[in-house]
């Protein structure tokens, strides 16, 4: 035997050849390597659950849960999810990521660029308010004063995210989802800190008005999420996650309906002109006038 060769008759320079390989095949396979799912032929893990035993036995919010946290909920905790998820699902077409993806839908594109059009909408203006609520529940939280935190906002006359509606005097959905927070809180299920800080943030608000401000959906599910230890973009996350339905829902009705090219005004209304009157372009410089 070679005095090169070991036992296995491979050589030295065999054996770094063979090292050499698993290390660029393990630098492939870890590129995209991920604790969420394996997929192997024949197999399918979701944080190392079969998915056949998961398939008829959890909810679809007890999977998502599953898949962001890597675990799986408590009955109350997935109930909570669930709730924030069913409350935020749709708000008609005046909300312009829903009228985005309904007007997608009749120029001939798939359904997928129509829910598309209209998730990409869902930005920090319109659908960005539940993050930017938690933000400041944490503040209130990590021991900021809630009137200190509203007067902040009343002296850059900018809008506390989370509380009124411009079409709600009172959001429907305020109630329901609060109500089943306080039951988790009393059962010891969530802390309270959260739900703590948003009625006190509410109550501030009401302050010296004549009319209450009361909190909205965005406030709610806010509270929510923040209960159930989701970080604020997480938060958002889920939002656009939930909202995502109802926008399929209106994109699918009006691609079902048959319309074609349909604008942000009904015909024959036009858009308003504010430009200069119509004139004309006259003779310019090095050219003849047109007779």
């Amino acid at each position: 035997m070679s005095e090169h060769a070991d036992s296995t008759g491979g050589t030295a320079a065999d054996r770094t050849r063979d090292t050499t390989a698993d290390r660029t095949e393990s630098a492939v396979t870890d590129y995209w390597s991920t604790a969420v799912s394996r997929i192997r032929p024949g197999e399918i893990l979701l944080r190392g659950y079969p998915v056949e035993q998961l398939i008829g036995d959890i909810t679809f919010a007890e999977q998502i849960w599953l898949l962001l946290r890597g675990d799986l909920p408590t009955p109350v905790q997935g109930r909570l999810l669930e709730a924030a998820l069913v409350a935020a699902v749709d708000h008609g077409p005046q909300a312009p990521s829903i009228a985005a993806a309904r007007m997608a839908a009749t120029c001939g594109v798939g359904l997928n660029s129509a829910v598309a059009t209209g998730a990409g909408l869902l930005g920090d203006v319109h659908g960005g308010a539940g993050q930017q609520c938690m933000e400041v529940l944490a503040r209130i939280t990590g021991g900021d004063d809630a009137r200190a935190v509203v007067a902040e906002y009343r002296a850059k006359r900018a809008y506390l995210p989370g509380f009124g509606h411009r079409f709600h005097p009172r959001d429907p959905r305020r109630d329901p989802l609060l109500a089943l927070v306080t039951r988790a809180v009393e059962s010891g299920e969530v802390p309270g800190d959260a739900l703590a800080a948003g009625l006190a943030l509410e109550a501030a608000l009401a302050e010296g008005r004549s009319r209450p401000v009361p909190m909205n959906i965005d406030g709610a599910t806010a509270i929510i999420y923040a209960e159930l230890g989701f970080p604020p973009e997480l938060g958002r996350g889920l939002f656009v996650l939930s909202r995502s339905v109802g926008i399929l829902a209106h994109a699918w009705e009006e691609k079902e309906s048959g319309t074609r090219i349909k604008g942000p005004l009904p015909r024959p209304l036009l858009a308003g002109y504010h430009g200069p009157a119509p004139r004309d372009l006259g003779p310019r410089g090095g050219q003849e006038a047109r007779g």
